[in-house]
């Protein structure tokens, strides 16, 4: 059985990561327009990053325009995508949005990156950190 991802071209661009503590300092000090894209699916528990939107990553390939769209009449300024750990499925929708808004849509500002860690890495970063979750459950991130 093929992957869930075997269905779909692979991302010929890479986004660059962004940076936990940067994207912490954004969401908590309102300095700049970001959208946080969760992908998680099955995973979706525990609580989210405050103000983020979850669009799944297996219909991830089919809302990438959509998502630009939104995005730009917002005037958002960085789509900063993550899942559970930031290294599968966050890093492959990324570049997929990447290729959208660079190649499709010719915007050369909209910032897009991948978040750092992902939402474990947010988790283990600490309270400050998880006081910025939506649903935040501890008993979900012991086991």
């Amino acid at each position: 059985e093929q992957p869930w991802h075997a269905a779909f071209p692979q991302p010929t661009m890479e986004a660059e990561i962004m940076p936990q503590r940067r994207a912490f300092m954004i969401l908590s000090m309102k300095i700049a327009s970001m959208l946080i894209v969760d992908v998680r699916r099955t995973d979706y528990e525990g609580g989210a990053i405050r103000g983020s939107i979850n669009i799944p990553a297996q219909g991830f390939w089919w809302n990438r325009g959509i998502l630009w769209e939104l995005c730009y009449k917002s005037d958002i300024e960085w789509v900063v995508f993550t899942c559970g750990s930031s290294s599968g499925r966050g890093p492959r929708c990324a570049g997929w949005f990447l290729e959208h808004v660079r190649n499709v849509a010719n915007d050369h500002n909209m910032h897009v990156t991948v978040l750092e860690g992902g939402v474990k890495g947010w988790v283990k970063a600490g309270p400050q950190y998880t006081q910025l979750m939506d649903g935040f459950r501890q008993d979900y991130w012991d086991d």
